[in-house]
This record gives C-alpha cells, sequence and structure tokens, in this order.
C-alpha cells in the first residue's frame, strides 16, 4: 500500500511538471536564438547541518555557466565555496567546496523580461579545514557526492547583463559526521548574471 501511494505520488508530480513545462513553452516567444550562454556570479548563504537538529550556516559565492540549447532546455555547471568559521558552535571551522553539473529548464515569460529557471544538479562536495571521524581516525577532509535541486529568478537589465534575483536549492552532502553522514543544506544566493 505504501509503495503504491509513493508510485501515486510520484506519477502526479510528473505530469505536474510535464504541465508546467507545457505552460512555459506556451508563454516562450516565438522566435528564440537557437542558443545562448551565459554566466552567474553569486553571493550565497548556506543554512547546513552536521547531524540532524544543530543548524549553522556558512557564506561564500558561486560561478555557474549555463547554455541554453533548445526551448528553455539547457545545462548548468555549478562551482560554490563555502566558509563557516565555527560549526554549531563547537569552534572547529568549515571550508566546503562543491561542483555539481545538470539539466536547466528557463521559462521566459515575455521576450527580454523576467527568466524562472529549475534545474537538478550533480557532482560532488569536498570538506576542507574542519574535523572528519573515519573509521580509523578522524581527518581534515573528506569528499562524497552532492544533489543540488532548486530554481530561481533573473531580471534582465539589458542585453548583456540581468540580476540574479533569488536563487533556492535544496543542497544534500554525504560528507562523515559521526552519525548520518547526510547532511541536508538550504542554500540562498543572489548575484549577476552575464549573457552572450
Amino acid at each position: 500500500m505504501r509503495i503504491l501511494f509513493r508510485g501515486m505520488v510520484l506519477l502526479a508530480s510528473a505530469g505536474m511538471m510535464l504541465g508546467v513545462a507545457a505552460w512555459g513553452q506556451a508563454a516562450t516567444a516565438e522566435k528564440q536564438p537557437p542558443t545562448s550562454f551565459d554566466v552567474a556570479l553569486t553571493y550565497d548563504a548556506t543554512q547546513a547541518n552536521n547531524v540532524p537538529g544543530k543548524n549553522f550556516w556558512m557564506q561564500g559565492g558561486s560561478v555557474q555557466m549555463h547554455a541554453q540549447f533548445w526551448r528553455g532546455l539547457g545545462v548548468v555547471a555549478d562551482v560554490s565555496g563555502m566558509h563557516t568559521a565555527s560549526v554549531s558552535g563547537s569552534g572547529v571551522g568549515l571550508d566546503m567546496v562543491t561542483a555539481t553539473f545538470g539539466p536547466r529548464y528557463t521559462w521566459s515569460l515575455r521576450p527580454h523580461h523576467m527568466q524562472l529557471f529549475g534545474q537538478a544538479l550533480v557532482g560532488e562536495a569536498n570538506g576542507l579545514h574542519s574535523v572528519f571521524p573515519g573509521v580509523d581516525a578522524a581527518t581534515d577532509n573528506a569528499n562524497n557526492v552532492a544533489l543540488q535541486v532548486g530554481g530561481g529568478m533573473n531580471m534582465p537589465f539589458s542585453r548583456h547583463f540581468a540580476v540574479r534575483a533569488f536563487e533556492a536549492s535544496w543542497l544534500r552532502t554525504s560528507l562523515p559526521n559521526g552519525a548520518t553522514n547526510v547532511q541536508n543544506n538550504l542554500r540562498l544566493g543572489a548575484g549577476i548574471v552575464f549573457r552572450r
């Protein structure tokens, strides 16, 4: 019964996503350039946790390279770096670098106006200058898989520049923490976009 319910929820979610994609295509202008390329520089703040129930904030930035090649569909690469001087008030710092890649869908509500996007990225998270428990001993760095799902909004300023008004993502990392080895992070960002 539980599996059937999950299947129905997944099927309904997929149907809603297809409906939203179709609506986005109807709202997109008839003439689109065959390809477009942009680079975004953003300031990011991330609410992170090292173990469930213990949250802390990290700050940093990211660079995203995005190529759109067919009716709003494109690919994006995201490299971000985050830092905190004290994880959950412990006095132990943490630097984290993530490199993720995946598809992005962009809805242009009108030509040269606001753009909404959604993306699902996968890659690697690298934790540095901290304490990561291990089987034999603790280490000061670790790496594992990163999954990032989210979206945002770009507001065009001119033909070659836009403002990333906001971006919000769920970032899941799997760095060793002595408990579940899973971190669920909320990443928020804003910045500027250079477009070609």
